[in-house]
């Protein structure tokens, strides 16, 4: 299989409603060419909505989508000629693995000779080289997840859609295929949308993710972005574990529990803000503070084992609550307070996120 000439994606002012409900709300949306994009965010929030919209098994109330230059909203999905990878892989168990991966091909009218050789290269692209005989009732799941994704790139599509099609695997299995689809969406440079409702799925595998709630993208961004500088508290909580401190706002800076906070230079929004706290973000300081780094001071609640990593619970003295993870070492568990002893925590400047208090 050859590389794919891939398209961009535009998205404008597309709206969907339900009755009073909103699933998706004039959204707007740039998909680069070559650009693995994943839509993310909780049930109910408009993601799957959204790529049905640019599979066009679903028709928007109003708006605007553009595959490359062409105006695409009102043609039917089959004429689209996009990949699909749904999630449960509707793979056709009366056809063998081969007769599965080449129903698109038939489809188009592509000749049987060409077919058969088109559905070998999928194969061997997938890591499934001579399974084309095999019924589909024979396969595991993650072999049946290959399946359904040679049979959505055999055509070579420009665009390939995927719908949280890791989410029946078990967790190894499915880290295990992350790494391959992104392998994968290397080789054949396919625009690819992937909708999923797992965080750490979607900074895997993505160049960039669209968070999404309430119908609306509310952050765009590269995945190291995303979780370092993320822009709402709703975005902060969703990806990855956070504690938010109230922050008092006096004399030009910023203060928790009476302490000034050393920010990274242009960090602090305007109004009211939350300090946000990433637990694997936290250090124990012992004895001098280093330059440029904030201290919480309170008591050790607990510590809970977790296999690799370690959580150390700790009751702030104004009675917030922060964990602070680590490496489950064993110099470094040795080194860790006991529940009841008083601990200084040290958390870098630059790792130093005020957002804004939404509540406000």
């Amino acid at each position: 299989m050859t590389r794919a000439a891939s398209l961009p994606i535009t998205v404008r002012q597309v709206t969907k409603t339900y009755g009073s409900v909103h699933a998706l709300d004039r959204v707007d949306l740039d998909i680069r060419s070559g650009e693995f994009l994943t839509l993310l965010g909780p049930s109910g929030s408009g993601k799957t909505t959204l790529l049905m919209v640019l599979a066009g098994f679903t028709r928007p109330d109003h708006g605007s989508l553009k595959f490359g230059d062409d105006e695409v909203i009102r043609l039917a999905p089959h004429k689209r000629d996009v990949g699909m990878v749904f999630q449960n892989y509707a793979l056709f168990p009366h056809m063998n693995v081969g007769a599965n991966i080449a129903f698109p091909l038939k489809l188009r009218g592509v000749a049987k000779a060409a077919a058969a050789r088109r559905v070998e290269q999928a194969l061997e692209m997938v890591q499934l080289g001579g399974y084309g005989e095999r019924r589909i009732d024979q396969l595991s799941g993650g072999q049946r997840q290959r399946v359904a994704l040679a049979r959505a790139i055999v055509f070579e599509p420009r665009i390939l859609l995927m719908d949280e099609p890791l989410s029946a695997l078990d967790k190894q299995l499915r880290e295990h295929m992350q790494i391959e689809l992104r392998r994968l969406h290397e080789k054949l440079g396919m625009t690819t949308v992937y909708v999923t409702h797992d965080q750490r799925e979607a900074l895997t595998m993505s160049d960039r993710v669209a968070v999404i709630n309430g119908g609306r993208i509310v952050q765009l961004d590269a995945p190291r972005r995303l979780y370092e500088q993320p822009a709402s508290r709703f975005v902060a909580a969703f990806i990855g574990e956070s504690t938010f401190l109230p922050v008092v706002q006096a004399n030009g800076g910023f203060f928790y529990d009476g302490r000034r906070l050393s920010l990274p230079q242009g960090a602090a929004p305007a109004g009211r803000c939350l300090l946000m706290i990433r637990p694997e973000r936290l250090q124990v300081l012992d004895g001098v503070t280093p330059e440029r780094v904030n201290v919480l001071r309170g008591t050790v609640q607990d510590v809970v084992y977790q296999g690799d990593s370690y959580l150390l619970q700790v009751r702030l003295a104004d009675g917030n609550a922060v964990g602070l993870r680590g490496v489950s070492t064993g110099s470094a568990m040795a080194a860790i307070p006991p529940a009841g002893a008083a601990v200084a925590l040290g958390l870098a400047s630059e790792d130093t996120v005020l957002l804004p208090d939404e509540a406000q």
